[in-house]
This record gives structure tokens, C-alpha cells and sequence, in this order.
């Protein structure tokens, strides 16, 4: 049946968009590292969407898409950031720190396999909301260049990418947009996290993708937080 071979074509699509943009990347255009992983994003979506649709569920095709995943929200930010910071630093070594995103991320792919908690809610940062916020700072400080005199500096940029790495394994429960209903009480803070990346991107464009992130995992915070004090109370 050829239906059951057009899921993991899709996901494939998502794999060579990591590695055309990985190209690009390391032919100096790091901007074009961001517009390859919007891309492969819309192929993640579109490879789960039409495996539902056809039922043509498989472990290969399971196995497949973390495969994927790794390489287009793992290994291309990582690149991102060790292509700056090799174009800014002048220490030789100093990019490598980058590639613990790509470590952590293959991590974080792997609990999520196994972990049945993240049925209705994520627990640490998905690889996909990490790669928009790596491969979207290039157009945020573009947009505010005042912010590249403290932001584009080697120290600040392998900061970033330790304090990413660590968020993409943390036990920490965020949002995962997937409504069971569409009651605005129960739903409060996905509609939030909705309304203000509308905000951010359609105010701000490229640019607004690392605030919409920010604000992603501080509501998810926050939502933790009231979610607790009403269990104890």
C-alpha cells in the first residue's frame, strides 16, 4: 500500500530541511537556519496529521520522526550557534560548547519516547521550541541592534545554549497545546501562550519568536505554580 509510505515520506522532508539548512549554515548564513526549521516544523505537523488521517500509524515511523527531529531541531540549532560563535570568538574551542544542544536534544527525544507522562503536557522544553528561539535571536537582534553589544558575545551566546540544553531535560511540566475541549476556564493559559505568539510574530515578525518561547515556558511556570496551590488547597 503506497498510503502507508506517505507519513514517513513527509518525515523525511523534515530530515532534509535539518540538513540543507545545516549546509547553509556553515556557508555563513545562519539566518537561513531558521527559515529551514519553520519548514521542517510544517513537515513535523503535517507527517503526524496525515498518519491520523490515513490510520497508518507504525513504530518505524515513530522511530523515524525522532530520527528526524534530532537532526532539523537538534543538530541544526546547534550549528546556528557554533557557526556565530566561531565567526566572534577567538578561541578555537570555544564553539563546541554549541553542541550540547545537539546532546541534550537526542536526550530529550529519547525520555520522550518512553516517558507516558507527556501524553497531555510536555515535560521540558520540546526539541522544536527550542530550534525556533536558537535559530530566531539572529533576526531579534537584528531588529534591536542595541541588544548585540551584551547578547552576540561568545560568552553570552554558550550561556544561552548551556541554560537551553539544560531546559530541554528538565523536570519541568510546560504547555503542550493539545485541546480537550475548548472551555475557555480549563484552557486559560493555552490561549495565552496562542494570543501572545500572535502578538509577538505579527508585531515583530521572525523577531517575536524567542519572546513568544520566553513567555511559553514563563506561563508554564505560572500555570505550574496555580496548578499546585490548588491541589494543597
Amino acid at each position: 500500500m503506497i498510503k502507508k509510505h506517505i507519513p514517513n515520506t513527509i518525515t523525511c522532508l523534515n530530515l532534509l530541511s535539518g540538513m540543507i539548512g545545516i549546509y547553509f549554515v556553515l556557508s555563513g548564513e545562519i539566518h537561513y537556519g531558521l527559515y529551514f526549521i519553520v519548514l521542517a516544523a510544517i513537515f513535523d505537523f503535517l507527517d503526524g496529521f496525515v498518519a491520523r488521517m490515513l490510520q497508518v500509524h507504525s513504530e518505524i515511523g515513530k522511530q523515524l520522526d525522532s530520527l528526524a527531529d534530532l537532526v532539523t531541531f537538534g543538530v541544526l540549532p546547534s550549528f546556528i550557534f557554533f557557526q556565530w560563535i566561531l565567526e566572534i570568538s577567538e578561541f578555537s574551542y570555544f564553539p563546541f560548547i554549541a553542541f550540547s544542544m545537539g546532546i541534550f536534544s537526542a536526550i530529550r527525544l529519547a525520555k520522550f519516547n518512553v516517558d507516558t507522562r507527556q501524553s497531555d503536557r510536555f515535560i521540558g522544553v520540546p526539541t522544536p521550541a527550542n530550534a525556533l528561539l536558537i535559530g530566531s535571536i539572529p533576526f531579534l537582534v537584528d531588529r534591536f541592534p542595541d541588544m548585540e553589544i551584551w547578547l552576540v558575545t561568545p560568552v553570552s551566546l554558550a550561556v544561552i545554549a548551556i541554560i537551553m540544553s539544560l531546559l530541554l531535560v528538565a523536570e519541568l511540566p510546560l504547555i503542550a497545546l493539545k485541546f480537550k475541549s475548548f472551555d475557555f476556564k480549563s484552557n486559560v493559559f493555552r490561549y495565552l501562550t496562542i494570543g501572545v505568539a500572535l502578538i509577538c510574530i505579527a508585531s515583530l515578525g521572525w523577531a517575536g519568536i524567542p519572546i513568544t518561547i520566553i513567555s511559553y515556558i514563563a506561563l508554564s511556570v505560572v500555570e505550574g505554580m496555580i496548578a499546585k496551590n490548588d491541589q494543597k488547597a
